[in-house]
């Protein structure tokens, strides 16, 4: 049985230099990650390249086969890895937080395991005959996010997989040991050389992305280094997935029940401490109903108990990283400084160990405050009152960002007619945040391009190749 200790000692470095990594709640080490190198990184590319013919040739069936016997392996160690993921990502045990997240991490695994994508015939009309397959592209590097880094690396890898690519895994600097212990019980199932994690710093990372023998990176992070990752992959012309950052959006109708959506309006935005690319990030209330959503949304919220993770009461927990602290806590000063009431929150504790920036509401805003027009990435929510519904739409659309929204609505057809108006990837009713190993997720403008999940997912990560004759 795999416990929490033997998951660390089975990925502690035996050699070379490497660097404590510390528990964002409470300082202290959590244990050590390898520091590799740019050499590394090619030795790992070098071993997938020639790795992948093999695993190619596998086919589909026993490729998904060895897949989910790995989803098995996650589940066996699922209490070992929350324990690790909470300790160095902060997320609580309970909750949308670590156990959640790694059984999404299985989850999704199983989900590009047994996905069907059948070769498509465009056209049999008796004088011309096309079929399309998919075919494997070769390598993909994966470059994964500190707030759900088990789940986005399966979201990455497990498509790869399953269409028969081989797979280098570049976590980020913050939490690598999450990756490296998921990858780690994985890999007691798929064949050697079919999936690597490579843990270094931003050299390693543009080398990957710059890399001649990888095929296809898919990133999700901020925007800037998504553009900086387009830069150095156009000399290769290598295919991209970019999940990049967001602002979302959510517009509150004024024939709501306040009380009634108050929970999942809370959740939408809060979810892993709002450290999620998809949360909520800014509110738009009409204002027959906006002191009403205010104080239901302010009551939920109380209720909802922020500390370290590993106490199974909590559900909310610190920032990940000390220059995350600092941005919400300055975005969150800009507000104060503008004369925004703040509701709850804005408070943070000087001398609590960790990075904890307490559940915070920000009211009367501007739609041009800082708080409202840069991506905060934690838990602060600004709610901004409008009186008209175009006003509204505008200010949604006003950003050069969009992954995701949402539309608020007691009357399910209105809301989907200002859904449609909306630019974003995903627009949610009455919801916001959730997605489906089944449901294509992908943004528009500077939220990146390329779908991930379901058929679409897969499609992304094989080379179209259509036999005509």
């Amino acid at each position: 049985m795999t416990t929490y200790d033997s998951l660390l000692a089975d990925i502690a470095p035996d050699a070379g230099e490497s660097r404590e990594i510390s528990n964002p709640a409470t300082g202290e080490v959590v244990g050590r990650a390898p520091v590799h190198t740019v050499d590394d990184l090619d030795a790992a590319v070098a071993t997938a390249r020639a790795a992948q013919p093999g695993w190619a040739a596998l086919g589909h069936a026993k490729r998904s086969e060895l897949m989910l016997a790995a989803a098995d392996a996650i589940d066996a160690s699922a209490e070992a890895l929350a324990q690790l993921l909470t300790r160095e990502q902060g997320k609580p045990l309970n909750g949308p937080n670590a156990r959640f997240e790694v059984g999404g991490a299985s989850g999704w695994l199983r989900a590009a395991a047994s996905t069907p994508l059948e070769a498509e015939t465009v056209i049999d009309d008796g004088e011309s005959h096309a079929v399309l397959h998919y075919r494997p592209i070769g390598v993909v590097g994966a470059i994964g996010p500190w707030n759900w880094p088990m789940m986005i690396s399966v979201w990455q890898f497990a498509p790869a997989l399953r269409m028969g690519n081989t797979v280098v895994v570049k976590p980020s600097e913050y939490t690598p040991l999450s990756v490296l212990a998921l990858v780690s019980v994985i890999n007691s199932v798929l064949p050697e050389g079919v999936l690597h994690v490579v843990t270094g710093d931003r050299e390693v990372g543009a080398r990957l992305s710059s890399h001649p023998d990888i095929d296809k990176v898919m990133f999700t992070g901020s925007t800037a280094t998504g553009k900086a990752i387009i830069r150095s992959s156009a000399d290769t012309v290598k295919r991209l997935t970019l999940e990049l950052g967001g602002n979302d959006a959510g517009l509150v109708l004024p024939d709501v029940d306040p009380a009634a959506i108050a929970q999942d309006l809370f959740w939408g935005a809060f979810i892993n401490t709002g450290q999620t690319c998809a949360a909520m990030k800014r509110l738009y209330v009409h204002d027959s109903v906006y002191d009403a959503v205010v104080d239901e949304l302010a009551a939920v919220a109380a209720s909802m108990p922020m500390g370290v993770g590993t106490d199974e009461n909590n559900v909310l927990g610190p920032l990940q990283n000390k220059a995350q602290f600092d941005i919400v806590a300055r975005l969150v000063e800009s507000a104060k400084a503008s004369g925004a009431r703040v509701v709850m929150g804005g408070n943070p504790d000087a001398e609590q160990p960790g990075y904890f920036y307490p559940t915070t509401l920000v009211a009367d805003i501007d739609n041009d405050n800082d708080l409202v027009q840069h991506e905060q990435f934690g838990p602060a929510l600004p709610i901004i009152r409008y009186s008209d519904v175009d006003e509204a739409v505008a200010m949604a659309n006003g950003l050069d960002v969009g992954l995701g929204a949402s539309v608020w609505s007691g009357d399910r057809d209105a809301a989907r007619d200002v859904a449609a108006r909306i630019e974003a990837g995903t627009v949610w009713i009455n919801s916001h945040g959730g997605v489906h190993p089944m449901i294509p997720f992908g943004g528009v403008k500077q939220s990146g391009y390329g779908l991930e999940f379901g058929v679409e997912g897969l499609k992304a990560l094989g080379v179209p190749q259509v036999i005509n004759g």
